[in-house]
């Protein structure tokens, strides 16, 4: 047996008390250690947020010994959107010009499209020693595109202690896994198909402006109508135009392809060149189980709050607005930053998260096989399922930030 020394009435109390709960609160949001009985810090009183619920443990410490061991941390925060353009913001750079006045600023409304044929004046312009006409503008700039994204974890991550609501921490889940994927996917192009390409980014690449497309439109017309493959028929060129141009293939019949009409007179098929390529990111879910039999009635009231405060952060809110706008929009449900933590510090080896929304949940009351409950009408044995799901995907360059974690990282 343990020997927790003459003061383990007191430990035990501290540990069941508020000014526990609060420390804990206070050390994970600015992600210190643990308070313990020893580093308890005296003078400090309590500094809840009007709208921050207390934490909730399970299960409740008892004593010294049960501060030991892993545990998942569930924080729940505030959903909070972006401020302007949906996380995103791309400026369009050299594409509009606007009327300047006498100082040579712009004047407000008067903004168009600097189009070609001005291009050119400008150019020629200033090659005749005249002013420009359009600002600073030299006529030989290129259309560009000024791109920055802020995404969710990112940006209430940075303000969790403002957004944060309450915090909850569980035993680890047994049935602990992440995995992490992609998508890859098989892509075509025969040598017609990228002829044409080739034609119409060379048409396009010393041009600016409205009449590009329509350059590299007649230069691939010009292709379909003109090309020559040695060995085809001309009723196989003619096919092969057809493909290119996205034309019906006519007396041929609609069910009849490109491909099979070349087969046919040669014995070849166009090679698609073939391969994987990557296509895109996908999002993580986490799906974990937990265990539930309260041993008290205080530890009854626990996992009852747990329980519910989850279910109602899930839903979304539809009657939090007020005036007109009520029941118009339905606002975003809370969302939830995880942690793993091991002795009161950050897990030496799991993998860390991003923020998460909670995407299902499901409670089985009778996870002993039938019903039993205690007098006071709590199950005796209870599972809660939860599956969360990241709100952004993971990126090479995660790894080499600090939310990565001391462990195998996202």
């Amino acid at each position: 047996m343990v020997n927790y020394g003459e003061n383990y009435k007191e430990q035990e109390t501290y540990y069941a008390s508020q000014e526990y709960k609060d420390g804990v609160e206070r050390s994970l949001e600015e992600g210190n250690k643990l308070p313990t009985y020893k580093t308890r810090d005296k003078k400090y009183t309590s500094r809840r947020n009007g709208k921050r619920m207390p934490p909730l443990s399970y299960p409740i410490a008892t004593g010294p010994s049960q501060r030991t061991g892993d545990r998942l941390v569930i924080k729940c925060l505030e959903f909070e959107p972006p401020e302007a353009g949906a996380g995103a913001t791309i400026t369009p750079t050299n594409l509009f010009k606007a009327e300047m006045d006498k100082d040579g600023n712009p004047i407000k409304g008067t903004e168009s499209v600097y189009s070609t044929a001005e291009r050119k004046e400008t150019r020629d312009n200033i090659a005749a020693g005249k002013p420009g006409g359009y600002g600073t503008y030299t006529g030989k700039e290129k259309i560009g595109l000024e791109y920055s994204v802020t995404d969710a974890n990112t940006r209430m991550s940075k303000d969790a202690n403002r957004l944060m609501k309450y915090l909850i921490e569980l035993p680890i889940p047994q049935d602990l896994t992440d995995s992490n994927s992609i998508t890859w996917g098989e892509d075509r192009a025969n040598a017609l198909e990228l002829a044409a390409l080739a034609v119409a980014q060379q048409a396009m690449g010393s041009n600016i402006g409205d009449s590009a497309m329509n350059l590299a439109q007649s230069a691939v017309t010009a292709l379909n109508t003109g090309i020559d493959i040695p060995g085809l028929k001309p009723e196989t060129q003619g096919a092969v135009r057809a493909a290119l141009s996205g034309a019906a293939i006519g007396a041929l019949g609609s069910n009849v392809s490109p491909q099979s009409v070349i087969s046919r007179s040669t014995g070849q098929i166009l090679n698609n060149n073939l391969e994987l390529l990557f296509q895109g990111v996908n999002l993580r879910t986490f799906p974990y189980s937990i265990t539930f039999s309260p041993r008290s009635p205080t530890e009854a009231t626990v996992v009852k709050k747990i329980i519910r405060r989850l279910k109602a952060s899930m839903a979304p809110k539809a009657g939090e607005m007020t005036g007109s706008a009520a029941g118009i929009f339905i606002q975003s449900p809370d969302v939830f930053q995880l942690k793993f933590l091991k002795d009161d510090t950050d897990h030496p080896f799991l993998h860390a998260f991003k923020l998460c929304a909670l995407t299902g949940m499901s409670v089985n009351y009778t996870n002993a096989g039938t019903y039993t409950s205690y007098e006071d009408g709590t199950p005796v044995n209870i599972r809660m399922s939860l599956t969360f799901k990241e709100l952004n995907p993971i990126y090479h360059e995660d790894y080499q930030q600090v939310g990565a974690g001391p462990g195998v990282g996202y």
